[in-house]
């Protein structure tokens, strides 16, 4: 059964247009933090006898195309103006680098307060089993969870309990250069056919198709992803990660076909091995190339008044496949980003309370700025400053049907780079589509629902 259907998302992430942004309330038990809004969570914050306590913060958002970069430093420092005897120092780390540093932190037992948990999934699963991170069950009230959009936290709990609060959920789609398109006299596609026929007439025309930065691996899973998602279906893909043995089967196979067929036709950047991340975004932004398939992180990128692509991109469902089983209702992503609590913080009460408003204030806020779609509460929003690449990818959520998280994140930690690993040869012609699928068979079924 699909774990989210359309009557939970239409409530769950539906957007209310208003006015206003809503306020923090009140986190744990015997708290004393106040929150700028003037709301208390306890005692006063002006209390002279109180001792200082200084939290520790760290997060990967950092760099120009990030909202939350902007975001998350305005966020630690109204908290800290409004509670000076509650003092956080964050620290904020790029992409890969980040995620290596909390990998060692947490190794180690040295992770800091507060820190973002790479999407939770298969990252954070083996540091909640080692006891590395808070459990905040008891911490969240019902008038925190009233506050949360519907069926939200149900997708965060880990045997039960929770870990952490939601910020932000994000899907991933077509980005369209309609400019390259209409250049390449090429049509929007929405089967893969069609999008056989795009490749085919953009390089014809001189334009890269679309570009991969694959030198960080995970922008080629997106591609796999979502072409075995078009070609199995969501229930077959759902039950391959419960039981591994169903990878090597002909839907699979044949989406492994699709995606080298893609890359033999020419989709591709040619320096996609050497690209990274940050430079395929780089590259798109500057018109480099006439499609991407991401999340909706890259907005605010895309429609920057200095970039080559404002106002000419439009985003798409990845298209359906004439053979295939599924649908352009099925979503890679859903999943929502979250900050954990190491579990060696000497201030869990503090720490929490600090995590409550950083996770309200970033989703809020984070969604009017295009950071992501919201798990809090929309009432009173103003959402007259979101742009339209934000206004079509809440129209799509409104379509949804189910949801299949960040591959990486529902692989387990030991099978997740294998799975990378393993697409990277794909699209480098080294494997077959066969080889492909009987190697993917060998990896571990996920622990987590879907």
């Amino acid at each position: 059964m699909k774990a989210l259907r359309k009557n939970v998302l239409l409530a769950a992430l539906a957007l209310v247009l208003a006015v206003g942004l809503a306020a923090c309330g009140n986190g744990a038990e015997g708290g004393d933090a106040t929150t700028p809004d003037g709301n208390a969570g306890g005692a006063s914050s002006d209390n002279k006898n109180v001792k200082t306590i200084e939290l520790t913060l760290w997060d990967q958002s950092v760099g120009a195309t990030d909202p939350s970069a902007k975001l998350i430093p305005e966020i630690v420092d109204e908290w800290n103006k409004a509670n000076p005897h509650i003092q956080v120092k964050r620290t904020g780390t790029s992409g890969e680098q980040y995620k290596t540093k909390i990998k060692t932190a947490l190794a180690a037992n040295e992770a800091p307060d507060i820190f973002y948990g790479m999407g939770g999934g298969s990252f954070m699963q083996p540091y909640i089993e080692n006891g590395n991170v808070l459990d905040i069950t008891s911490y969240v009230t019902d008038d925190v969870k009233a506050r949360i959009k519907p069926g939200v936290l149900e997708t965060l709990e880990y045997e039960g309990k929770l870990y952490t609060l939601p910020v932000y959920t994000h899907i991933a789609n077509l980005y369209i250069n309609t400019e390259l398109f209409e250049k390449a006299g090429a049509s929007i596609p929405t089967t893969y056919t069609e999008l056989l026929d795009a490749v085919q007439k953009l390089r014809a025309a001189g334009i890269t198709p679309a570009v991969v930065g694959e030198k960080d691996r995970w922008p080629g899973m997106y591609w796999f992803n979502i072409i075995a998602m078009r070609q199995a279906g969501y229930d077959a893909v759902v039950e391959a990660f419960h039981d591994p043995s169903k990878w090597n089967s002909p839907d699979i196979i044949e989406a492994a076909r699709k995606l080298q067929e893609l890359a033999k036709a020419g989709m591709f950047n040619d320096s996609m091995f050497s690209m990274s991340y940050e430079e395929m975004l780089g590259a798109y932004n500057a018109g480099n190339a006439a499609m991407m398939f991401q999340a909706n992180w890259v907005n605010a990128g895309i429609e920057d008044p200095s970039s080559a692509t404002s106002g000419k991109v439009v985003v798409v469902p990845f298209p359906v496949f004439e053979d295939g089983k599924g649908t352009v209702h099925e979503f890679l992503g859903g999943s929502s980003d979250g900050f954990y609590i190491s579990a060696n913080t000497k201030h869990p009460d503090e720490a929490y309370q600090f995590l409550l408003y950083l996770s309200e204030q970033l989703g809020t806020r984070g969604f009017l700025a295009g950071a992501g779609l919201p798990t809090w509460s929309t009432e009173g929003l103003d959402t007259s400053s979101l742009s339209q690449l934000d206004l079509t990818f809440a129209e799509l959520m409104d379509t949804a049907e189910a949801f299949i998280p960040w591959w990486d994140n529902v692989f387990p930690a030991s099978s997740a780079d294998t799975h990378k690993n393993l697409i990277a040869q794909l699209l480098a012609g080294e494997i077959t589509p066969e080889q492909f699928a009987e190697q993917t068979a060998q990896l571990e079924p996920t622990e987590l629902n879907l």
